[in-house]
């Protein structure tokens, strides 16, 4: 897969992200109720991620998205730490080294905006990702942090960005 890009969420991406996010819910069988599948915001997602110190990233080839990825603070924690949300990715873009690229992207724009620290949940089977999270250096820790309402996601890491 060539002529992919790395970019910001714009409003016209709103329909093809929330399409994108449905459809992996789908694919690998993730509980819909208390994962991002029930977020009220997931087809508004240019207006959630335009407020301060937040940003999601689109990964768009041939004028299609196939992946996205974002960063904002954690809601009920304390203002350094921020959260890895909503990465997926479509099959064909996965095991292309995609993930790692934005990984790195949005870590970077968490030390920008300041964070010390970031958190993110995920579901025991998704294994590949566990790796590539494990990978950019974040570490198991045994209970859930800040107010997600993610209750269906068992898996909780956290990084420190310094």
């Amino acid at each position: 897969m060539e002529n992919w890009v790395i970019r910001k969420i714009e409003k016209k991406d709103n329909p093809a992200v929330a399409r994108l996010i449905r459809a992996v819910f789908g694919e690998l069988d993730i509980p819909k109720v208390g994962t991002a599948y029930a977020d009220p915001y997931l087809d508004l997602m240019f207006e959630e991620y335009s407020k301060p110190k937040s940003v999601y990233f689109v990964v768009e080839n041939n004028g299609k998205i196939i992946g996205g990825a974002g960063v904002a603070l954690l809601e009920n924690e304390a203002e350094t730490i921020c959260e890895l949300q909503k990465m997926y990715f479509l099959a064909e873009a996965r095991g292309l080294g995609i993930g790692s690229q934005m990984m790195d992207k949005c870590l970077q724009a968490a030390r920008d905006f300041g964070f010390e620290k970031c958190y993110l949940e995920t579901m025991p089977f998704m294994h590949d990702a566990q790796k590539l999270y494990k990978k950019a250096g974040f570490e198991y820790i045994c209970s859930p942090m800040g107010s997600t309402g993610h209750v269906s996601c068992p898996v909780w890491m956290l990084k420190d960005l310094s």
